[in-house]
């Protein structure tokens, strides 16, 4: 995710008047000129205090906005409707039985059967102490999200019942917990991007009785590459083998492979992908929201996944800050995130927050 200092968070709900084709050309290269100087905020535990760093230079252009509030209707197309006046949805998961998105506004989970028009509120904002939501995932009957700049990640029953929370081991240091990936064995791996470790929670305790219990984070593995005070290792994804992590940095582009048995991490042969935000896989392919460059790129991985060759790359009209991808049936879900809005505190793009739902192919 890309942002720059804001005031602590109270920004309201805004609109804006229709863009004409000048002023959204001048909004569009306002909005690289400030991407291009500032980039990710942190935020602590106890205060909404913010920091600014710097974005990679090579950022795009974000895509020319556009309410995304009804069917974008070219292609298959179809936008999908948060309930929600403060929605942001910085993630996206699905599975048989529902879609789930997370906000990392006010921390809602917000859910609907597959193919719904909208996405209706069901964990509400700041129960369990679950004030942001970033990366959402589901293992079984259980639902996984990460709290972002707070440090906490939560597992829920899907039926809505806190089964455990935890938070990050008190160092001092900076932390976002950002995504998590569920391995074979049912362990799972949570990247948090200004620490470099990933964190793993046994599958006995995701399994174990909805007692909400509260513990600590604890740390599996540690990351190379890490840039002080920058978005690194970002979302995270079981490769094909089963026995490997996927990681995609944000502030680099760079992929990299975590060996589960001996814990090695070698970068895997890829292009870089600046503003690599959420990964989701399907067989040997790879989807990566890219959030500034409001874009999924779609890469083949190789035998071993130690090589990855974009395949393509793709976006739509009104894409508004690609954070979080999800595959569900034959479509891909992209989230919309407005997440420009939520940590520079301008104005709404669009008044309704919304998922794009693409045809997979």
């Amino acid at each position: 995710m890309s942002s720059r200092t804001v005031p602590p968070h109270t920004v309201p709900p805004h609109t804006v008047p229709p863009h004409t084709a000048s002023t959204r050309a001048a909004s569009a290269r306002r909005t690289v000129r400030v991407i291009g100087r500032r980039a990710l905020v942190t935020l602590t535990a106890t205060s909404a205090a913010l920091t600014a760093f710097t974005l990679p230079a090579t950022a795009a252009t974000p895509g020319d906005p556009a309410p995304a509030h009804a069917s974008q209707g070219g292609n298959g197309a179809q936008a999908i409707t948060l309930d929600g006046s403060r929605a942001f949805p910085e993630s996206v998961a699905a599975d048989r039985h529902f879609v789930y998105a997370g906000s990392i506004g006010d921390g809602t989970v917000y859910r609907g059967r597959p193919g719904a028009t909208t996405l209706e509120p069901f964990l509400p904002a700041g129960q369990d102490g679950r004030t942001q939501a970033t990366g959402i995932k589901i293992t079984g009957n259980r639902l996984l999200v990460a709290g972002a700049f707070t440090g906490r990640f939560f597992v829920y029953s899907t039926s809505g019942r806190l089964v455990a929370a935890y938070t990050v081991p008190d160092t001092g240091e900076q932390t976002l917990v950002n995504d998590a990936a569920v391995a074979p064995n049912g362990d799972v791996y949570i990247t948090d991007s200004l620490r470099a470790v990933v964190y793993r929670i046994p599958a006995a305790e995701v399994d174990g009785p909805a007692t909400g219990a509260h513990r600590t984070l604890r740390v599996a593995y540690h990351l190379p590459d890490y840039v002080a005070g920058q978005s690194n290792g970002n979302g995270i994804t079981t490769a094909p083998d089963g026995t490997s992590l996927i990681i995609g940095y944000w502030y680099s582009g760079a992929l990299y492979r975590l060996d589960l048995t001996t814990g090695g991490v070698r970068r895997i042969d890829a292009p870089p992908l600046p503003s690599a935000d959420g990964i989701v896989r399907r067989g040997n392919t790879l989807y990566v929201a890219r959030s500034v460059n409001n874009e999924v790129t779609e890469l083949r991985l190789s035998a071993g996944s130690t090589r990855a060759v974009v395949v393509s790359e793709r976006t739509f009209p009104g894409a508004d800050t690609t954070t979080g991808v999800a595959v569900s049936g034959d479509r891909l879900l992209v989230t919309n995130s407005q997440m420009d809005t939520y940590l520079y505190g301008e104005p709404l793009t669009s008044p309704a927050f919304t998922i794009e739902s693409l045809p997979l192919r």
